[in-house]
């Protein structure tokens, strides 16, 4: 057992006493090295040899003074020698040591002073021997305490994840697979850690790989087989004869160690991976970041992007501090002065539980624990302040494992969770061991997080954990649109939405937040997602939303509007992201984080209410509505063609044609779609409606598209395509107003303003945009302001990131300013005009290149400010400082259009 950080103070003081008059370099210089690592309650017999022989990069012999494989570097000289100088020879010896012996530390003394360098953080510190009771911190690495905090960045996390994917490889190629190959890299992540951080003594496993093992790997498997049945084992019924170095190993438990494995095969190669990697230093790995790491190595895919897929810690507070830590926090605050109040607070940390219903590896649970465990620290600090001590403090660290939950698909991740929460444990233990100078570690593990390895979607959370005992539901769930969803996923959603209408649009993720609904009624249990900002955008928000709302009565209490989810690995992972906290009761202190760059820092403000588009703002629901909102042109879809593509023309079909017959340009139009009309490339059709038989038979290359078209319509599948090959010379839509305004239905999310057009019955508009007919300059004023395009954003669905116009959600329901003066109405007018022209001033210029914000001419931008602001008067003097603003007021003046219409519906139900 390790000793205490006052223990070992005491036994520093000794040794400075002991060794205050020594001079002389060989006569006592082991004796000196017995008697320091003794310090530290370690025998340095067990892990040091002194005069290790190793060849110089001269190719001269010689001899390291002390010698720790892959952790420490000893040169001793004698009183008043150059310190420096003793470094310097002790890197000579670097060239001729194994990559997994290299030390992490080279310490150089002369009996009077220490010198310590710190080669992975580039450090290094020097006292004087009678100073050491002041330093031995810095020797945590010898006893077996930690010394660093976790970066999610440590190379060490990547390193240690890249020789499991090796070793991984190695085991499946000889034939080791599945379920057993799991199981083993789990153990061996436990393992590993366990040698570097206390659970057992100082690298005793890599003393075991090094000294009891054939260099071939031969017999490793079958030692690795005992060696796994010895953790399992409680020491009074080991066997009586069994090796030393195997029964110096503690007894495990916790059913880490409880299945049967069949043998694996090792060979010299796989023998020295795991060497190596037991060379790292496993007490810089974050539990956290390297669980999502160690998962990934299971695939080669996902191995070449290694650290592609943890959540960052930095995104997981995004969640968890306005949940519940915050709120701990304070109360932590309020109580600190009084120990009855700070016992109190500490029972009801202790009584709080979590569910992460897709744990993945744990993350969320883990960060979550760490963090209750640091308040628990500070609890005990100011407890101990108080006079309140305690001769054992195992009997008041009262948080554990077991006040977890998760549930994961994979059973390989389900697996690494549940280590990884004891390995979060076992740390924050060697936290209060460092703190309190009392070491403290759970073993045999006795408790564990209850991590069900399960679809989260077909078992009832309630046989997990019941709804009486939870405090709080976290998580990241899987996100996968429609368009990406399994078989197994879209049969999923059919179970968990049968009830609902129109379900099948719904992101996967969509499913959690109705099942977590389901499970909080009448409960206090708080929620708060990961999910893909689709739920609270478009046609998503009326089916899962009008759900939550009206059937759960759920409430928003505080929300994360669009953000960049990354992590700082390499091949990081960017989605765009919303976090949505909400209850089945309401709060009083609803906070709404919002992003001026989706890649930056959040502001935060005290809100009323969080509507579902994340909005300050009553609850509702946008669904789709078939006519305008208030008495405007109505709008369409453009045609669509359904010809196969043999009545379309690019331009050098066009001029082929027309050279060839000299009037058939009578019979072409150019047509008006997205990509074309926003990229500048132009295109025609042949629009042949009312145009007689005689016509197109002059033109024998006309009548075989015609007949193209004919066979193309009569192969397929769609009935009422079959019927269109009555009519081969006619698209299947035919709209050809004399003016209409053009919408692209899917453009980029990077442009501040969707280009919109204007254009006569010389053009025919294809299905890929929507049109406006008669629509005037001042309806294409308004559409193209600041004001719409604000509504857009919030309102309109999304395909991947781009906006996907909706003429049924967006259009039909935009509020329109009421009664507005023919002034205003003339001065928006004015600036739309003023728009166009703009435009004319670069006829080289695609719509792309003029509206992308990097190239946007000054002049345009100038033309759309003015124009922002003739239309912002139109609903109000007062100007609109941002888009929340804006948005706001939009929600406010929908109420007042949807209102009287939701009053009228009643009372002709009632009658």
């Amino acid at each position: 057992m390790a000793l205490s950080w006052n223990e070992i103070k005491d036994r520093a003081l000794k040794f400075s006493n002991e060794w205050a008059e020594e001079t002389k370099e060989r006569a006592e210089k082991d004796s000196f090295w017995n008697d320091f690592f003794n310090v530290f309650g370690i025998s340095r017999r067990r892990v040091a040899t002194f005069e290790e022989p190793v060849k110089k990069l001269s190719g001269n012999q010689g001899f390291i003074d002390l010698f720790w494989k892959g952790t420490l570097l000893v040169e001793h000289k004698s009183k008043g020698k150059n310190l420096d100088k003793a470094f310097e020879q002790a890197t000579d010896y670097f060239p001729g040591l194994k990559e997994h012996e290299l030390p992490k530390y080279i310490l150089v003394s002369d009996f009077d002073k220490i010198k310590l360098f710190d080669l992975d953080e580039r450090t290094e510190h020097e006292f004087h021997v009678s100073e050491l009771y002041k330093n031995v911190k810095l020797f945590g690495f010898i006893a077996g305490y930690q010394k660093r905090t976790f970066k999610e960045e440590d190379p060490v996390n990547i390193k240690a994840a890249e020789l499991m994917g090796k070793l991984h490889d190695q085991l499946e190629e000889f034939g080791y697979e599945g379920h057993h190959l799991e199981v083993y890299l789990v153990r061996l992540l436990f393992i590993l850690f366990a040698d570097d951080t206390s659970i057992f003594e100082k690298d005793i496993f890599k003393e075991f790989l090094d000294q009891k093992t054939n260099e071939d790997g031969s017999d490793l498997g079958a030692l690795m087989a005992q060696f796994f049945q010895v953790l399992n084992t409680p020491k009074e019924k080991r066997l009586k004869n069994l090796d030393d170095h195997l029964n110096q190993f503690p007894y495990v438990n916790g059913k880490l160690f409880e299945e049967f494995l069949p043998i694996a095969s090792f060979n010299s190669k796989m023998r020295s991976i795991l060497l190596e990697a037991s060379a790292l230093d496993w007490g810089k790995i974050s539990p956290a970041i390297f669980g999502s790491l160690f998962q990934s190595v299971m695939n080669p895919e996902e191995r070449r992007n290694l650290g592609a897929h943890y959540t960052s810690e930095k995104n997981i507070f995004k969640l968890i501090k306005p949940l519940f830590l915050d709120e701990l926090r304070e109360e932590f605050e309020k109580v600190k002065s009084s120990s009855k109040k700070l016992k109190e607070f500490h029972h009801k940390l202790s009584t709080l539980k979590f569910l992460d219903p897709a744990c993945g590896s744990g993350n969320f649970l883990i960060i979550t624990y760490r963090e209750l465990r640091l308040l628990e620290i500070e609890i005990l600090r100011e407890l101990f302040k108080k006079g309140e001590q305690v001769l054992d403090i195992s009997s008041i660290l009262w948080l554990d494992v077991d006040q977890f939950y998760g549930i994961e698909y994979d059973e390989f991740a389900a697996k690494i969770a549940e280590v990884a929460m004891w390995l979060i444990d076992h740390q924050m233990n060697m936290r209060v061991s460092e703190e309190f100078g009392q070491y403290f570690a759970r073993l045999p593990l006795k408790k564990a997080a209850k991590i069900v390895h399960a679809n989260s979607l077909q078992i009832k959370w309630e046989d997990i954990v019941t709804k009486t005992e939870l405090s709080y539901i976290i998580g990241n769930p899987p996100f996968y649109g429609k368009q990406y969803q399994t078989k197994e996923q879209r049969d999923d959603l059919k179970i968990v939405f049968s009830t609902v209408k129109g379900a099948g649009v719904l992101d996967y993720v969509a499913a959690w937040y109705y099942i977590a609904s389901q499970y909080v009624q009448n409960t206090n249990i708080k929620v708060a997602f990961v999910s893909t900002n689709s739920v609270t955008q478009g046609e998503q928000v009326s089916i899962l939303w009008n759900e939550l709302l009206n059937r759960f009565n759920v409430k928003i209490h505080f929300a994360h509007t669009t953000f960049n989810w990354t992590n700082e690995a390499k091949g990081k992972a960017a989605v765009h992201c919303v976090i949505v906290g909400f209850a089945n009761f309401d709060t009083k202190t609803k906070y709404l984080f919002t992003y001026l760059d989706i890649k930056g820092e959040p502001d935060v403000r005290l809100v009323k209410n969080i509507n579902p588009y994340l909005v300050e703002a009553k609850d509702l629901v946008i669904s789709k509505r078939t006519k305008p909102l208030i008495d405007i042109p109505k709008i369409f879809k453009g045609n669509q063609p359904t010809e196969g593509g043999f009545l379309l023309l690019n331009k050098e079909e066009k001029e082929e044609l027309e050279n060839k017959y000299s009037n058939i340009s009578n019979l072409i139009k150019p047509v008006v779609s997205g990509r074309e009309f926003l990229n500048n490339i132009p295109r025609w059709c042949f629009w042949l409606v009312d145009v007689s038989p005689k016509e197109i038979k002059k033109y024998s290359e006309l009548l075989n598209r015609i007949e193209n078209v004919k066979k193309m319509r009569l192969e397929s599948s769609f009935a009422p395509t079959r019927e269109l090959a009555n009519y081969p010379t006619l698209f299947r839509d035919l709209k050809n107003p004399d003016t209409f305004i053009v919408i692209p239905a899917t453009t980029s999310e990077r442009r501040k303003y969707i280009p919109f057009g204007f254009f006569d019955n010389t053009h025919i508009p294809l299905n890929s945009v929507y049109i406006v007919p008669s629509g005037t300059i001042y309806n294409f004023g308004v559409l193209m302001s600041q004001m719409h395009m604000s509504w857009v954003k919030y309102t309109c669905g999304r395909l991947k990131s781009d906006f996907r116009y909706s003429k049924d959600l967006v259009y039909n329901n935009y509020p329109w300013p009421k009664e507005v003066s023919e002034k205003n109405k003339k001065k928006v007018e004015e600036k739309a005009q003023k728009v166009l022209d703009v435009r004319t001033v670069f006829p080289d210029s695609s719509l792309a290149d003029l509206y992308d914000p990097l190239t946007m001419p000054p002049k345009l931008i100038k033309a759309h400010s003015e124009l922002d602001k003739a239309v912002d008067l139109c609903y109000r003097p007062q100007a609109f400082t941002n888009e929340t603003t804006r948005i706001e007021y939009l929600f406010d003046l929908y109420n007042q259009y949807t209102e009287p219409l939701l009053n009228e519906k009643k009372t002709k139900k009632k009658k």
